[in-house]
């Protein structure tokens, strides 16, 4: 679809305003952005960018896709809960939530198609009752919606950080401060479009943290976040200078410089993926809105280290 839009009035964003003016979500519009199938004035521009009078917005909108999820069976779904509104689930690492590029069919929601045959698919095509998600090497708990008064509760209940979220994370290093929050901007890093950033004209992102123990280099943090930014607390413990141990993207720094004790330094490098786990959520029932909560361990990977720590900490 081509579309051409005349601006008539100054409008503080423009993935905000296009949102609503081309009945699609923010996230499509700021992909169509950075894709530069939306030009501004007939040149590439940013989603915050502020709209001015007599501006023109040009470019073509993709027709939807036709696209049949297909049903894995081979993903074994670790349940917590489920009843006739939601499914509660453990992800493990390694797993992508929904279906993308270059992941089609080993995706939880693949394996939650031939689970359930009722998740609601107001979340779209490819993400049916996707409500909130875990990066693929990420670990932890996450709610879908098996209907679309669950999912809008769900997805309501999140818009007003009325979810309680909480994570581990094993961190290299220790940051300055053994408790608070950090709160910055964090978009799509411009250097490299697959990983964010920390950047003056990205949305907000807003993270807690309490450093529980520090031991030979390496400290173990609790994590509450107030927003969902994409990557937020990979990116916020690097911002700190305390980089999650295992993840390839934003920890660049040499173990063996930091980690002074060789038998947990063998154990951090053993770590397959990041050492991140969503450990605990709290929520509203989309029904009868009794608060639910939940609590998981840290994989077993993080567990060694967690074990490891607690019996030396006081040698």
């Amino acid at each position: 679809m081509v579309i051409e839009i005349h601006i008539t009035t100054n409008i503080k964003r423009a993935d905000l305003f296009l949102s609503e003016k081309l009945g699609i979500t923010r996230n499509q519009v700021q992909r169509l952005i950075e894709q530069q199938k939306l030009l501004l004035n007939n040149k590439p521009f940013k989603p915050s960018t502020k709209l001015k009078k007599n501006d023109i917005i040009t470019g073509t909108i993709p027709e939807p896709e036709e696209e049949i999820l297909k049903l894995n069976t081979s993903i074994k779904l670790n349940i917590l809960y489920e009843d006739r509104s939601i499914i509660v689930i453990n992800k493990p690492k390694g797993v992508v939530v929904h279906p993308a590029h270059g992941h089609k069919e080993d995706t939880i929601v693949n394996a939650l198609l031939s689970h359930c045959k009722d998740l609601s698919g107001i979340g779209g095509v490819l993400r049916p009752g996707v409500v909130h998600r875990l990066d693929k090497d990420t670990s932890g708990i996450l709610i879908f919606a098996k209907n679309d008064l669950a999912y809008q509760s769900l997805q309501k209940q999140f818009k007003n950080r009325e979810i309680i979220k909480k994570y581990l994370a094993l961190l290299l290093g220790a940051p300055l401060k053994k408790e608070d929050t950090i709160i910055t901007n964090i978009g799509r890093d411009p250097k490299d479009r697959k990983k964010f950033a920390v950047l003056k004209e990205g949305r907000e992102a807003i993270t807690e943290y309490k450093i529980l123990k520090t031991l030979y280099g390496v400290s173990l943090a609790d994590i509450l976040i107030k927003t969902g930014r994409t990557h937020q607390i990979r990116v916020h413990m690097k911002y700190i200078n305390a980089p999650i141990i295992g993840d390839k993207d934003y920890n660049k720094k040499n173990y063996e410089s930091i980690i002074t004790n060789k038998e947990l330094l063998n154990l951090c490098k053993s770590i397959k993926g990041q050492a991140l786990c969503a450990y605990y959520i709290s929520f509203r029932h989309p029904e009868n809105q009794e608060i639910m909560s939940f609590k998981i361990s840290p994989p077993e990977d993080m567990e060694n280290i967690i074990k490891w720590m607690d019996k030396h900490e006081n040698i």
